[in-house]
C-alpha cells in the first residue's frame, strides 16, 4: 500500500478498545484480545451479544470519560462505525482484524491470521493519515454497495461464505435483481440504471469489478465507483473484441458519487452491514480524516487471489438489459 509516511508517535495513555466476541466465528475469544489489551493499559468494552448496543455511542462516551486512543477488534462494520467517532473527535485509531474478511486491514498491511500482533499499535507504533469514505452520515472505510451488489449482503449465504457466495450466486443477481432503477452521478459522469453499483474508500484495481481485492493505496482523496449492468450477448461480443467490458463503469474521482432512485430509501451494503438509507445517496471522500495506528513491524497477510470468475461478471449473464450506460 502506498500512502503518506508513516509518522513514529509515542502510546496513547488512556486507549479504549471494543471488543465483539462474536466477529469472525469468536476470533477475539481465541485470540485472548481483551486479555492482551488489558495487559497493555487498554480499558476493553466487551459487546454483549445479546444486547443491541450502540457502539457509536459507546465510543463517544469513552472519548467524553477522556480516551485519548479508540480501537475495535471487529470486523469492518464495526470498525467504521467507531472510525467515524475517531475522526470526528481527532483521536488515532486502532484496527484489531478480529472480524471475518478483515478488508480494511488487510490494505493497511496488518496480519489478519494473528489479530493479537495488532495490539502492538498500542504501545510500539506509527500513525498513518487515511481517508473515510461517507455515504450520508455513514461512515464506511471498505465501500457501499446498491443494486445487485447490496442484495446480495442481503443474502443470508454472504456472512458464511463472503468470496463463494459472491462467485456463486452475482450473476444470477444481476441478471434477476428487482430492486429500484438507479440512476447515478459523478461529476460529468450518469450511468442509468445500473444492476449494481459500489462506492469504494479509495479505487480497487481496475481488474477487480466486484471490490474484493487490494486498494493500491488509502490516501488518494479519490471514492472509487463501480457500475456494473448485465450485458445483452451481442454487447458482450463486442466487449470481447474491444477488450472493455460494455456493462461495467470503472472510476476513480474526487467528486461526490450520488445514487438516485425513485424511492424513499434504497437497502445498501455498508461495509457488508446491511442497511437502509434515504435517497439520494451522497458518496464523499473524506480526505486524511483518520488517524490510524499500526505496528511499527507489519507483517501484512496473503493477498486475496482467485478473482479471475469475479471479473467476467458484467459479461457473463446474457440478458437484454434496458438502460443507457455512459462513460
Amino acid at each position: 500500500m502506498s500512502e503518506n509516511a508513516p509518522r513514529p508517535v509515542a502510546a496513547a495513555r488512556r486507549p479504549y478498545l471494543i471488543v465483539n466476541p462474536r466477529s469472525g466465528g469468536g476470533k477475539a475469544t481465541r485470540f485472548r484480545i481483551a486479555e492482551g489489551a488489558r495487559a497493555l493499559g487498554s480499558q476493553v468494552f466487551l459487546v454483549d451479544p445479546a444486547r443491541h448496543e450502540d457502539l457509536a455511542a459507546v465510543a463517544r462516551r469513552a472519548v467524553e470519560d477522556g480516551a485519548d486512543l479508540l480501537g475495535v477488534a471487529g470486523g469492518d462494520g464495526t470498525q467504521a462505525l467507531v472510525a467515524a467517532v475517531a475522526a470526528e473527535s481527532g483521536l488515532p485509531f486502532v484496527v484489531v482484524p478480529a472480524g471475518t474478511r478483515n478488508h480494511f486491514a488487510m490494505d493497511l498491511g496488518l496480519d489478519r491470521e494473528d489479530p493479537s500482533a495488532a495490539l502492538e499499535a498500542l504501545t510500539d507504533c506509527v500513525e498513518l493519515r487515511v481517508d473515510l469514505g461517507y455515504a450520508g452520515e455513514r461512515a464506511f472505510v471498505n465501500n457501499v454497495s446498491f443494486g445487485a451488489y447490496a442484495a446480495l449482503v442481503q443474502d443470508p449465504a454472504y456472512r458464511e461464505d463472503k468470496i463463494g457466495t459472491m462467485v456463486r450466486i452475482l450473476p444470477e443477481f444481476l441478471a434477476r435483481h428487482e430492486g429500484p432503477e438507479l440512476l447515478v452521478r459523478a461529476g460529468l459522469l450518469t450511468v442509468d440504471r445500473p444492476d449494481a453499483v459500489l462506492v469504494s474508500n479509495n479505487p480497487y484495481q481496475v481488474d477487480d469489478p466486484a471490490g474484493l481485492g487490494r486498494r493500491a493505496r488509502l490516501d488518494s482523496g479519490l471514492l472509487g465507483l463501480l457500475a456494473a449492468r448485465a450485458e445483452t450477448p451481442a454487447e458482450t461480443a463486442a466487449g470481447s473484441r474491444s477488450g472493455r467490458p460494455h456493462g461495467l463503469t470503472h472510476l476513480a474521482t474526487p467528486d461526490d458519487v450520488v445514487v438516485h432512485a425513485e424511492v424513499p430509501a434504497v437497502p445498501v451494503g455498508l461495509d457488508g452491514e446491511a442497511v437502509t438509507l434515504p435517497t439520494p445517496v451522497r458518496c464523499r471522500i473524506s480526505a486524511g480524516a483518520l488517524r490510524v495506528r499500526v505496528p511499527r513491524h507489519r507483517t501484512g497477510g496473503a493477498v486475496t487471489r482467485g478473482w479471475a470468475a469475479v471479473r467476467r461478471l458484467a459479461s457473463a449473464v446474457g440478458r437484454t438489459a434496458p438502460g443507457h450506460h455512459s462513460d
